[in-house]
């Protein structure tokens, strides 16, 4: 890991990877953690503290921003451009690993009925 980028954006966590489809629209705290529990159907429950520790890694690392709010007590996050291009990129990526489990899978049945 860079000591200048806190997040070796290589590729993502699962985590991560989660809290930027989450803020694809701006949302709260609770807001990202409700979208993820919803968008995975239950599979995945982010705790406040992954979530808030991720959020400044990826705020450090200019993927998402803080915006400004009247309710100080309630702090939305929004993706920046540079987050967009990365979640894309992990999107491609990720796809390209199903592919290639998919060949794999489909070689090894193959392979076991010669």
């Amino acid at each position: 890991m860079s000591k200048s980028n806190p997040l070796q954006m290589e590729q993502l966590s699962d985590s991560a990877y989660y809290i930027l489809l989450a803020l694809l629209t701006p949302k709260h705290g609770y807001a990202i953690m409700k979208y993820i529990e919803e968008l995975t159907e239950g599979e995945v429950k982010m705790g406040p503290a992954t979530l808030y520790t991720l959020i400044k890694k990826l705020q450090k690392s200019g993927y998402i921003l803080l915006n400004e709010d009247e309710d100080e007590r309630r702090k939305t996050y929004q993706i920046t451009s540079g987050g967009i291009t990365l979640i894309d990129a992990e999107i491609e990526r990720r796809l390209r690993m199903s592919r290639h489990g998919n060949i794999a899978q489909l070689k090894a049945k193959e392979a076991l009925e010669l």
